[in-house]
């Protein structure tokens, strides 16, 4: 009779293989990638403050930079130079440079200091030409329900907000689609 190590089980054949491990459910298969990327990451975030620790560096003065993206691109009360050289998309450009110079209204055409809404600074910068009024209001209709979806109003739209940042973007991108289509 051969002669055994203690421990050893003689009863199991010695051509079976171990049990697999049991399958990892998609949760936890995701938590322990979740896990190897955050050793990673921080890894790397080591290895890089070791490498660029010796370089000077100046700090940042960020005065200069526009942190808002829908700021308006001009803030001067000197008109810009038209880049709209047809007579609606000029039209609208102005329109959006008066409501940004002279101040922003909701609830009427304007109001006892010259502020204007979306329509009023249409309305002023038409000079009484109903044809280029209407031109450009229903341009700027068209901006917004591209934008937004839905039949909105321009009253409408320019009273929903509290300022008058997304409405004169919104001029902005109406003047951008005049000029686009000619008009």
């Amino acid at each position: 009779m051969p002669q055994t190590r203690p421990g050893t089980d003689q009863s199991a054949p010695a051509s079976q293989a171990p049990a697999p491990p049991a399958e990892l459910t998609f949760e936890e298969r995701l938590a322990f990638i979740d896990t190897q990327m955050t050793l990673r990451l921080d890894e790397a975030a080591v290895a890089y403050e070791v490498n660029t620790a010796h370089i000077h560096t100046d700090p940042m003065v960020l005065d200069d930079i526009v942190t808002t993206p829908d700021a308006l691109p001009y803030t001067t009360s000197t008109p810009p130079t038209t880049v709209y050289r047809t007579p609606v998309a000029a039209l609208i450009e102005r329109a959006q440079h008066r409501m940004a110079t002279g101040g922003w209204c909701a609830g009427a055409l304007t109001d006892e200091s010259g502020a204007v809404c979306m329509m009023g600074a249409i309305r002023r910068e038409a000079g009484g030409h109903q044809g280029l009024e209407s031109s450009a209001l229903a341009v700027v209709r068209d901006a917004l329900t591209r934008r937004f979806g839905g039949d909105i109003s321009v009253p409408d739209f320019n009273d929903a907000h509290g300022s008058g940042r997304i409405p004169g973007r919104m001029l902005g991108e109406a003047a951008s689609l005049a000029d686009a289509r000619g008009l």
